[in-house]
């Protein structure tokens, strides 16, 4: 990787405030100054030191957040805020996005990582990644609706979604709030099933993606690294 690169991620600052640090002879490569920040070096061959200390150097951040209503799942807008911003300058400097989206209105789980390849497994249809949503509807639901829902419904451009999972955990007239679990993420397609037994989702959170589970004690625009135990659930073939 390139050295500036290298060097910002391991918190020396942004590439262009690196650039002076390899200026002012600071970097050493392999016992030699560093003369270039463009070079590419590699950290797991290569001794990197900075002012004579090696580098503590990590490729990859997982970071699982609650997302709040009203952010984009985004990298960056001109207009809105999105889930980047709400990140601090240790946590930018490895370059996240939101693996995958949240609707602005839906809160809950969301990863941001740089792991390209992560996020391409979690978010590729053929991998089945199972994702659970607290639905809150605007009326009672049916057995019958239930029933549908876990077979299949039609949504948008007469596709057929894929088998899920639905569980009742409050069905009272005005508060109807069923848990649905869903293998693919097609658009606004929690909204859109609800909408296919006629009924009509008034919250949406989502609570788990894989094997993780959003952690209870994150409020809303709160987040946290993942665990190492949860980082090996989350790279887990799923079933």
């Amino acid at each position: 990787m390139r050295l500036d690169k290298l060097l910002a991620n391991s918190g020396y600052g942004s590439r262009k405030e690196v650039k002076s640090i390899v200026k002012a002879g600071a970097v050493m490569v392999d016992g030699k100054p560093a003369k270039d920040v463009k070079a590419h070096v590699d950290p797991d061959a290569q001794e990197v030191t900075v002012y004579g200390e090696p580098i503590d150097y990590r490729e990859f951040i997982y970071i699982m957040m609650n997302k709040p209503q009203g952010v984009l799942s985004a990298t960056e807008d001109s207009r809105q805020k999105t889930v980047v911003d709400l990140l601090t300058p240790d946590e930018l400097r490895f370059e996240p996005f939101p693996a995958g989206r949240l609707d602005k209105d839906t809160e809950g789980f969301l990863l941001l990582t740089n792991d390209g390849q992560l996020a391409h497994r979690l978010l590729s249809p053929k991998k089945h990644v199972p994702k659970t949503y607290e639905v809150h509807l605007k009326s009672q639901i049916s057995p019958e609706d239930i029933t549908s829902l876990e077979t299949g419904v039609f949504i948008e451009g007469g596709y057929k979604t894929k088998p899920a999972q639905a569980e009742i955990k409050a069905n009272d007239k005005g508060h109807t709030v069923i848990y649905l679990t869903i293998t693919e993420g097609k658009y606004h397609q929690v909204k859109q099933m609800a909408n296919a037994v006629g009924n009509e989702v008034i919250y949406l959170k989502r609570l788990s993606m894989g094997r993780v589970s959003l952690d209870p004690a994150l409020e809303p625009g709160e987040y946290r690294e993942l665990t190492e135990e949860e980082l090996e659930r989350l790279n887990e073939p799923q079933v």
